[in-house]
């Protein structure tokens, strides 16, 4: 019995050294590999102590946290005017919203946020009640809040500004882009002439145009057009034509996902006797938009950065609110205007970055991502 319980004491499943499992072997195998990897990794480590001992320096330690006006933020080595923030918080988040009817923005943002979180939460069912709510119940709901009707006083489009702006304009333009890009991409691959030389005339004629010079054409061109009398609101001209400018870029990433799918795909969706809008439907675009994930989500990025544009035909956006208040004498210091676009880069990071991971996680869930 001794001699057998000596050897299943030998035999026994031992723990790995600790030097081949765990952080430090990670960095043995990936930072510390060689003498160039070494080098290398020492360097970015000094780099990245700079850049974050002057960041927190700046942003924290040297920081103004309180202040009634620039006088606050002008002494010697001083760091982020964060009073200039805080004054102007309203201003950046509602424009010149009134004060007393901001709470009909707070509420759409809540409204949002009660049919986004269970529609791209993969755990929650009975998502085809919130699509309905998102694209039927919520704009309708959303444009009585914010603009007025039904006892509710109006607010014109032009005192909007600052991060409702943006918002405003980057779900707008995202809803509309996706549809009119998908049927832009059908259209370009149809064996109908027309409707293929259309698609490709306007995908052509909008990339090859800057989105600057779309937003002047529809604030100052546009009306010269329309019959005596007729008027469109500034903000609904930009949002259409930020739409259509995304969707234009939309269309050729989608079409990059059509033109991947095997024809046998297309082939045995014919063999089962389905229309061409049931093959699409249930079996090519499934595939298709699983496949171009990240560049749809990359276009949906840059249509938010550019809501930044329509600072150019009047309408003030999260940037041009925060570029209007620096002009503000009361707060003129040498770290103003680096605060103030700190501020509205971190805002815009905020969102970008959780674009980014949201579609790191469907892709993952979908399998889009794996290696072929």
């Amino acid at each position: 019995m001794s001699d057998i319980a000596a050897e299943s004491s030998l035999t026994k499943m031992r723990p790995p050294p600790r030097m081949t499992t765990g952080p430090i072997a990670w960095a043995r195998a990936n930072l510390f590999s060689s003498v160039s990897n070494t080098i290398l990794t020492l360097i970015g480590l000094y780099i990245a102590y700079l850049v974050i001992a002057g960041v927190v320096n700046w942003a924290f330690i040297n920081a103004t946290w309180t202040g009634q006006d620039g006088s606050a933020c002008s002494g010697p080595e001083t760091g982020a005017c964060w009073p200039f923030v805080t004054a102007k918080f309203g201003q950046f988040m509602y424009g010149r919203y009134p004060e007393a009817e901001r709470w009909r923005v707070d509420l759409t943002y809540i409204l949002a946020i009660a049919g986004l979180v269970p529609l791209m939460s993969p755990w929650v069912r009975g998502k085809l009640y919130f699509c309905i709510y998102m694209l039927g119940v919520f704009p309708v709901l959303a444009f009585i809040l914010l603009y007025g009707g039904l006892g509710l006083p109006v607010v014109p489009t032009e005192l909007w500004g600052g991060l409702l702006v943006t918002l405003v304009v980057a779900s707008v333009g995202i809803a509309g882009a996706f549809p009119i890009g998908i049927l832009l991409a059908l259209g370009r691959r149809s064996n109908m002439p027309i409707v293929r030389w259309f698609s490709v005339c306007f995908i052509e004629f909008v990339r090859g145009v800057p989105l600057i010079t779309v937003l002047f054409m529809a604030s100052v061109m546009l009306p010269l057009f329309l019959p005596e009398g007729w008027t469109i609101d500034k903000l609904v001209r930009a949002l259409i034509m930020v739409a259509l400018f995304s969707a234009a870029y939309l269309a050729e990433v989608i079409r990059g996902g059509l033109q991947a799918i095997p024809r046998g795909q297309y082939e045995a969706a014919d063999a089962l006797g389905l229309t061409y809008w049931q093959k699409m439907g249930l079996i090519i675009l499934p595939q298709a938009l699983k496949l171009v994930i990240p560049g749809i989500v990359n276009t949906f990025i840059g249509l938010f950065k550019d809501t930044s544009l329509v600072l150019i035909i009047g309408i003030f956006d999260l940037l041009g609110i925060v570029q209007q208040n620096l002009s503000d004498a009361n707060w003129f210091s040498p770290n103003t205007p680096m605060t103030g676009y700190v501020f509205a880069g971190v805002i815009f990071w905020l969102f970008c970055f959780g674009m980014s991971r949201y579609s790191m996680f469907v892709e993952r869930r979908l399998a889009a991502g794996e290696r072929r």
